[in-house]
């Protein structure tokens, strides 16, 4: 799907910072077919846009010290990224980023949820966001991963006025969908020691959509990253958590066909 605009609250962006933007490349342009533009102003520091079939679809710069780690960031579309940060910090969110701009594509800011999970703001002007979302090789979803899902889900209503709609998903889990005016735009789920290592942090993860799960894991492996949680059927399609060569995590999703369409 072809995107020209986000509703403010909407996640628009995710981007890798990494230690080794070569091998990022080279990575995931074999997983997904992208293609890396190295952006046009110096001031953007080699900021590279990762471009599926000519449209941008992710970002990626090498990290700016020894001791960051290579991670995916998800950014959300906001009118006003010094409103909505003073909004965010006064709910009890850490800046991070103060807001800032980016030559003359937009603003952003990144800060840490009040339960630790880093997010970044993106108030645009040239650059509206992802260009392709929801099809193979591009973002599907942005899920946030934390321990105190009432703490994230009373922050995120006062920072950008998101509902959650919570359900039941079988092993004593609930699954949140948070809302723009009744329309889902990002998940929510409580990590438990069982299905989560003690030691990871709330964070937001982030899913690429792939046409066979299964071929995508085989491919991970074959490029050099590390396969986390094996293809797993979820009611929507199936599911991978891997890892790129360089440690950074991200998932994998397959849609099921929609509904009326030929088997």
């Amino acid at each position: 799907m072809k995107m020209t605009d986000y509703v403010p609250g909407t996640p628009c962006w995710v981007d890798l910072m990494t230690t080794d933007l070569d091998g990022a490349k080279a990575f995931y342009g074999g997983l997904f077919g992208w293609t890396a533009q190295v952006a046009d102003d110096p001031a953007a520091g080699g900021y590279v846009l990762f471009e599926l079939d000519g449209v941008q679809a992710a970002g990626g710069m090498k990290t700016m010290s020894a001791d960051q780690p290579t991670a995916w960031s998800t950014y959300v579309a906001v009118t006003d990224a010094d409103a909505t940060m003073a909004k965010a910090t006064a709910a009890g969110a850490q800046p991070i980023v103060a807001p800032m701009d980016v030559t003359d594509v937009g603003r952003m800011a990144m800060f840490a949820d009040p339960t630790g999970a880093i997010l970044g703001l993106w108030q645009p002007r040239s650059m509206k966001g992802a260009g392709v979302v929801n099809e193979p090789g591009a973002l599907t979803w942005d899920e946030l991963n934390t321990r105190d899902a009432a703490a994230a889900k009373t922050f995120y209503a006062a920072a950008f006025g998101w509902t959650a709609e919570t359900s039941a998903m079988g092993e004593g889990m609930e699954y949140t969908e948070l809302q723009v005016d009744g329309r889902t735009v990002a998940g929510l789920m409580e990590m438990d020691d069982e299905h989560f290592p003690k030691e990871t942090p709330p964070h937001w993860a982030v899913y690429f959509g792939v046409a066979d799960c299964d071929a995508s894991v085989a491919k991970v492996g074959a490029l050099g990253g590390t396969v986390v949680v094996p293809t797993t059927p979820i009611p929507p399609g199936w599911f991978a958590v891997c890892q790129d060569p360089q440690g950074g995590f991200f998932s994998l999703f397959e849609a099921k066909e929609p509904a009326g369409a030929a088997s």
